[in-house]
């Protein structure tokens, strides 16, 4: 029986750099709705991945996300989501070495599923992945395992021969895929420079040394 290795990147501050993109459509919420001054782009950042956070009270002053504000963010965020965004440096080469190594690659990300393909849509990355789940597409996403069993299942797991690892630069990621009892690789090189997993890829090419080696 053929061994599969399946790997599992989470998109934002992983596969991808969003943070202008994301920064400049809250802040125009910020101004249009709220009245409110720009944010700078580390504050978003940090705020999004932060384990505990309510992000209607840090980026608007208010205790819920109200539905127009939640509007205006979708349809700002969906025209200004391709404007900036690029994947990381060795991204691409990991991707393609991964592939050619017969990996099985998918995405699990808690952005909506419309940005996320957009996003990869519009950097040509897409093709390199069979699944790209997004929160509008679970119950409950990350740190949930829901996502990550999706993913599985997706490419037939078998826990007993195959070998299965999340790329995530969040706790939300690694623990997910703690959840899901499959390994995690930290992604020390996007939003967060620091956190725990079973092993830690200062760049995208050590995380095949981690695959391809074990």
């Amino acid at each position: 029986m053929s061994t599969k290795k399946i790997v599992i990147f989470d998109m934002d501050g992983t596969l991808i750099n969003s943070s202008r993109d994301i920064t400049i459509s809250i802040n125009a919420v910020r101004e249009q709705i709220y009245g409110l001054s720009a944010l700078e782009e580390q504050f978003v950042i940090d705020a999004i991945n932060a384990h505990e956070r309510n992000l209607a009270e840090l980026f608007y002053k208010t205790s819920i996300y109200e539905e127009s504000a939640k509007d205006l963010f979708e349809s700002h965020y969906y025209e200004q989501c391709i404007q900036n965004v690029y994947p990381y440096e060795g991204i691409l080469e990991s991707l393609e070495d991964l592939r050619a190594s017969g990996c099985l690659m998918s995405v699990a990300t808690n952005a909506p599923s419309q940005f996320a393909k957009r996003m990869l849509d519009h950097l040509g990355m897409s093709d390199f992945f069979g699944l790209i789940i997004g929160s509008d597409d679970v119950d409950q996403p990350k740190p949930h395992p829901q996502m990550i069993k999706i993913l599985l299942a997706h490419h037939k797991y078998d826990m007993t021969c195959d070998s299965a690892w999340m790329i995530g630069d969040n706790s939300k990621d690694m623990q997910a895929a703690q959840n899901a009892n499959i390994g995690t690789i930290f992604a020390a090189w996007g939003f967060s420079t620091e956190g725990k997993g079973d092993a830690i890829a200062f760049n995208p090419l050590q995380v095949n040394k981690i695959i391809l080696e074990e």
